[in-house]
């Protein structure tokens, strides 16, 4: 790397934004760089897709386990990637775990990680976000000497900080935008109601919906598009003309319910998701959603967990963060009732 010609040299001080002076010393070793500056000459190469040179490799500080669900739903492999960045710019390795039906539980990767000698785990969307699952999983984890931190899915219970967004004033928000455009009958399609997130989406959206001005309807069915659209056809059935939905994946089998009855979206009925993945600005139409801060969420608890290894003591302090809502093509004027 010490021989790299000047163009390359100048495509690394641009990506650093730095001199290729700066550059050459950073790669050759030498003194007289501040800390900071050098952590941006290697990040710049491990972006560019530059092998560091051996002498600039750090060993890493430990393994750390990610454990999420499935990666069909685009918020899932969105926080993977932001907490994989942060965590390899801490000199960290993560190793990335993926519940799926018919694989490994949540338990067996625990185990699996714990045996490779983990640092700590982070959770996201796991079983701790399950109220009918037993919590004394993680005491035992605990128990072990293994830090954690869970995203999505806070529970008193558990003695770890916690990460989440603010579903309740989510679901309120996405109310009151569809209260502005007219919509007086306004239905709410969500996962199972054991799930923590789930419930507090339901809550806020009842809440919203006690007022004057709205009726509030609310369908359970199982995550995803076919939930989503066995949700929403419920709804669509109790009269809704606006739909809020759990997920941006649950809007989109909402989209295919209002499609099935020969209606419009937005024309006909509304439809908000929950997530703000990047493809659901490209949807058909694109989708009016809660935007979750990914990366603040992801940094809250990259930084939680490496003050837990630091040893800093764990308290099962929850950090929420608001949705941003996020107006698409999917949500408009309410039709009158002489035009509908």
């Amino acid at each position: 790397m010490t021989d790299a010609g000047p163009a390359r040299l100048a495509d690394i001080a641009s990506q650093a934004r730095v001199s290729e002076a700066t550059v050459s010393r950073v790669l050759n070793g030498k003194t007289g760089v501040a800390a900071a500056t050098r952590q941006k000459v290697l990040a710049a190469l491990d972006v560019l897709g530059y092998e560091r040179p051996v002498r600039l490799r750090q060993r890493s500080a430990g393994l750390v386990g990610l454990v999420i669900p499935e990666l069909t739903n685009p918020i899932f492999p969105a926080f993977a990637q932001v907490i994989e960045q942060l965590l390899a710019g801490r000199g960290y390795t993560p190793v990335l775990c993926t519940r799926s039906p018919g694989g490994a539980t949540e338990d067996e990767l625990v185990e699996q990680l714990v045996d490779r000698g983990v640092t700590g785990i982070i959770f996201l969307s796991g079983m701790h976000a399950d109220t009918t699952a037993d919590p004394a999983r993680y005491a035992r984890l605990t128990g072990r000497g293994v830090p954690f931190v869970l995203i999505n899915g806070f529970q008193a219970a558990i003695a770890a900080p916690s990460v989440s967004p603010d579903d309740a004033a989510a679901t309120r928000i996405a109310v009151r935008h569809l209260r502005a455009l007219g919509h007086r009958r306004v239905g709410l399609a969500v996962g199972p109601d054991r799930f923590v997130p789930v419930r507090r989406k339901v809550a806020g959206f009842l809440r919203e919906t006690a007022g004057d001005g709205v009726d509030g309807v609310v369908r359970h069915s199982l995550f995803g598009v076919e939930g989503g659209q066995a949700a929403a056809a419920a709804l669509l059935d109790a009269g809704c003309t606006g739909i809020v939905c759990g997920s941006d994946m649950t809007a989109l089998g909402a989209i295919r319910a209002v499609r099935q009855r020969g209606l419009d979206v937005p024309r006909d009925v509304s439809v908000v998701g929950y997530d703000d993945s990047y493809i659901f600005a490209f949807t058909d139409p694109p989708l009016t959603t809660l935007r979750q801060p990914v990366r603040a969420m992801a940094g809250a608890a990259v930084d939680a967990l490496l003050e837990e290894v630091g040893g800093t003591l764990a308290h099962p302090t929850e950090f929420v963060f608001q949705c941003e809502l996020v107006v698409r093509g999917s949500t408009a004027q309410a039709r009158a009732a002489d035009d509908a």
